[in-house]
């Protein structure tokens, strides 16, 4: 894309910030060039954002019938998934998955509640709060 090129079309989603874009200027050199986005990329964020609030009332209504752990909310809360979890708490995806399961997950330890709690911006005292 060229300098001339990059979209300004304006982006609710960047709530006023410009991100910078790599664009070839006329020498052909790439460089960064401010952008305030495009419609298509406020479209696609914005039904990301919907999928991950879908997943999170499901969850919720997981948690609230027993059938997983609160760390399933606040993961799809935090607009995560298990892969990204496991990698944002160095951990193995099997052990992020186990810990979903309510009775698993009631028995960690605080090293581990503090790991989960720095992955996804809370308290580790949050972490059994559902809204």
């Amino acid at each position: 894309m060229n300098v001339d090129e990059v979209p300004q079309d304006g982006n609710a989603t960047h709530e006023g910030q410009r991100r910078a874009v790599y664009a070839r200027d006329a020498g052909g050199r790439l460089g960064l060039v401010l952008s305030r986005g495009w419609q298509v990329e406020e479209t696609v964020t914005r039904q990301a954002v919907e999928a991950f609030d879908e997943l999170a009332a499901a969850a919720l209504a997981r948690v609230r019938a027993g059938q997983s752990s609160p760390l399933e909310y606040h993961m799809y809360r935090a607009r995560m998934d298990l892969p990204l979890l496991a990698q944002a708490t160095g951990l193995w995806r099997w052990r992020v998955r186990r810990h979903l399961r309510p009775a698993i997950f009631a028995r960690l330890g605080p090293g581990l509640r503090a790991r989960y709690a720095e992955a996804l911006g809370m308290e580790a005292a949050r972490l059994d709060e559902i809204a």
